[in-house]
This record gives C-alpha cells, structure tokens and sequence, in this order.
C-alpha cells in the first residue's frame, strides 16, 4: 500500500472526512453532464420518441457530415456524454487516489489525475465523432436517432463486442478496474508527473474495459437517453459487482443472444 497505510475496505478509505470535497466536485461535474443530457430529452408531447434526445437535431441540408459546423457540436455532445457515463463508475478510483494523494506534497495531484482520466475520453469522443461522421457519410446511420439504420450491421456489432468480452484483453483491463486498491498498489507514484502516468495508465485500462460497449451507443441510438443511462449502469454493475455474478460473461450472453434473434428476424 503507498505510504505504508494498513488494508482496509475500499469505502472506509473512500468515504473520509478529507474526500467530502473531492466527492462534492466529482457529484457537480456528473450532475451536470447529466443535467445536460436531460434538458437535451424530448418532451414528452414532442414529436419525438419518449427519452429520445432533441439537442442535436437532424443533420440540415446542405451540411456536409465532415463539416466544423456538423463535427463541432457533436464531439461537444460525445464528450459530455462520455464524462456522464464514466464519471460514476470512476469515482472510487479517484477518490482512493485522493487519500493517498493527500500524503504527498505535491498540490493538486487529485485535480491531474482525474483530469488526465476524462482526456482519454475526450479522445475516445473525437474518435466517436469521427465514427458517426463516417456512417452518415455512407448512409449507415439515421441522422435523427444517431442509430445504425442496418439491422445486419448491429447484429455484427454486438456479436464484435460479445466476443471482446470473453477476450483475454477484457479481463486484463476489467480487473484493473475492478481493483482500486490493487491498480494504486502497482502503479503509484508521487506527485504531478505521477498522477499523469497514473491517469493515463487508468484510463487505458478503462478504455480497453468499456470502449467497445460505448460504441454500442450506435446500435441503440446516440440519442436515445434510456440507452445511455442502461450502458452507464452496465459499466458500473460489471466493474462493482461481485465477481461471482460473472457480468462480463452475463453481458456477452446476452449480446449474442440479441444479435442472433437480429440475424434470424
């Protein structure tokens, strides 16, 4: 354990009295990228599908998909959704690393970390935005619902991502996750440039755990707030529940039981 600190159980060592404002800055940063996401929905008596986000409406014409004027709100909608989505399941990590970092006399090592963290996601949302430019570029995806228009090319998607799940990559990454105390028991390392190297090694980890299931938002609708809020339980239920419930293998059953009904109908 870094500092030489006893064991003890990963919410004894979350829940202190010192991480109240770490907890309170992380809780603002997610319920507000939620907040977002909500004033985003549909009304109700709107036209649109009940939980359907209306904030980025239909492409207009004339804009083309790889234009600033298409590309720039949208990677402002994936990044957020990506802070959303991930902050919660995230959350341990960053505030065990707050206890350690509390140790060290480097100032606002928390801040770094965490940050570095949600940079690799800003990426990953630069990558997803590039993704839905290219499958509205070649008619795959509806413009409206951000959802992949071919039934076949799903089936595929999630049968891709079922596969991943049994991989041996996923277990490396998903057992990173799972393991907080553990991750900062091998990779810690003090001060500015230690919680760098510690953001980006977590957010590798995290991205190789949960980046294919994010790019499932494609198969269920980008736009579809009721899918985005089920992805963000999932993540959270597969790193955090406990490992005896076998989610990974639960959640690659079910996807390929999904994309075989898909290829059957």
């Amino acid at each position: 354990m870094p500092g030489g600190a006893p064991a003890r159980p990963l919410l004894t060592q979350i829940l202190t009295r010192e991480n109240r404002i770490v907890s309170a800055c992380l809780l603002l940063l997610c319920g507000v990228g939620w907040w977002w996401l909500l004033r985003m929905a549909a009304p109700m008596t709107g036209g649109g599908a009940i939980g359907t986000m209306a904030g980025m409406a239909p492409m207009p014409a004339g804009v083309a998909p790889w234009s600033l004027v298409y590309l720039g709100p949208s990677f402002a909608m994936w990044t957020i959704m990506m802070v959303a989505m991930m902050l919660p399941s995230a959350a341990p990590m960053i505030l065990l690393y707050a206890s350690f970092a509390r140790r060290s006399p480097a100032r606002g090592a928390t801040t770094i970390f965490a940050l570095t963290y949600l940079l690799l996601w800003t990426a990953f949302a630069g990558l997803a935005t590039a993704g839905q430019a290219f499958l509205i570029g070649h008619g795959l995806l509806a413009s409206a619902s951000l959802a992949i228009s071919d039934r076949t090319l799903v089936a595929l998607l999630l049968a891709a991502v079922a596969l991943y799940q049994l991989s041996g990559l996923k277990r490396l990454c998903l057992s990173h996750c799972r393991s907080p105390v553990g991750f900062l028991m091998r990779y810690w390392r003090p001060g500015v440039t230690g919680a760098v190297r510690m953001g980006i090694a977590h957010g590798l980890y995290c991205l190789g755990c949960c980046g294919l299931l994010m790019l499932l938002l494609f198969a269920g609708g980008v736009m579809n707030l009721l899918w985005v809020a089920i992805l963000t339980f999932v993540v959270l239920v597969e790193k955090y529940a406990p490992r005896q419930w076998h989610m990974d293998w639960l959640i690659a059953a079910a996807l390929l039981v999904t994309s075989c009904a898909l290829l059957v109908r």
